[in-house]
């Protein structure tokens, strides 16, 4: 029988102000589920390291990493990321990038591993926005190539927005292949090309949404041939997201993770899981929403093995 690891940290939950429309909350009470729930056992969670000042450098430019160590950083783009700024932010957001790269190096060893965190991936190199404010898979994805442990990484991006950071950021690394499957007019606006960007229309249900992603990320990795895979299983394509406009059931968020989660598996790619965004207005929603990939992971990685 195998296990996997799970990274979280304490301070992936940073208090924020009364009233605040980012869900913090989640970060704590998604790992407490997990336990709850039995689907994730005390051994299989560890605490990540914080991200090098070297590692965050592989992708983000001094000026900008300066800004934020400094806590410098203009007003005009601290209101551009949505998140008050402070010491307790940027070590949180260095835990969030330290866990996605510990969790990418457990995954080359057991197949696949999971952070409660991540997926901020509307960080771009010299700036963040959208409560992003360090790209965390963009950073792992770096730190991997350049220390030669894998060859071909394929970013799969299911959060609801598209991953504008990502884009800008891989636009012209031949050994990353980032595929998007977003809201065509949902946030942001303007939109740098992916390698593959699948826009969906307002509405869109189980049905049409799965079989877009079943027919696409075959293709992508017959044709991309990855070796490594970075998820980022946004759940704020579920209907009853505040953000989203996409109109995913519960049961067709499940599908989703089965999916991806067994074709990575048949397939022997290590894959590590981050887990974007989720908006709904019952924090329950997003928990449950967010716990599904981890039961699935469970299942297929400890029982059938």
């Amino acid at each position: 029988m195998m296990s996997f690891k799970v990274a979280h940290h304490p301070l992936f939950c940073l208090p924020l102000p009364e009233g605040h429309r980012f869900p913090m909350a989640k970060y704590r009470l998604l790992p407490q589920t997990l336990l709850a729930d039995g689907i994730i056992a005390p051994s299989q969670f560890f605490v990540p390291r914080m991200a090098t000042v070297d590692e965050i450098l592989t992708t983000h430019s001094p000026d900008y990493w300066q800004m934020l160590d400094e806590l410098t950083l203009p007003p005009k783009d601290c209101r551009k990321i949505g998140l008050p700024m402070s010491q307790d932010l940027i070590d949180r957001e260095r835990y969030v990038v330290g866990a996605t790269i510990d969790c990418a190096k457990y995954a080359l060893t057991d197949g696949i591993s999971l952070s409660t965190s991540g997926g901020t991936h509307h960080a771009f190199k010299d700036s963040g926005e959208g409560f992003c404010v360090l790209n965390d898979v963009c950073v792992a994805s770096n730190v991997l190539l350049n220390q030669g442990l894998v060859k071909k990484i394929l970013i799969l991006d299911l959060d609801v927005h598209q991953g504008n950071g990502n884009a800008s950021i891989m636009a012209d690394n031949a050994n990353v292949f980032v595929m998007s499957l977003h809201g065509e007019k949902n946030y942001p606006y303007h939109k740098p090309a992916s390698d593959l960007d699948i826009a969906l229309a307002d509405g869109v249900g189980d049905d049409e949404y799965l079989s877009l992603l079943k027919y696409h990320l075959p293709k992508v990795l017959d044709e991309f041939k990855p070796d490594f895979i970075f998820y980022i299983a946004g759940v704020d394509v579920l209907c009853d997201d505040r953000l989203g406009r996409i109109n995913l059931t519960m049961n067709g968020l499940y599908e989703r993770e089965r999916y991806v989660i067994k074709t990575a598996y048949r397939r022997q790619i290590p894959m590590t899981v981050v887990m974007g965004g989720g908006y709904a207005p019952d924090m329950g929603v997003i928990v449950k929403g967010h716990c599904g990939v981890f039961g699935v992971v469970r299942d297929l990685y400890i029982y059938t093995i």
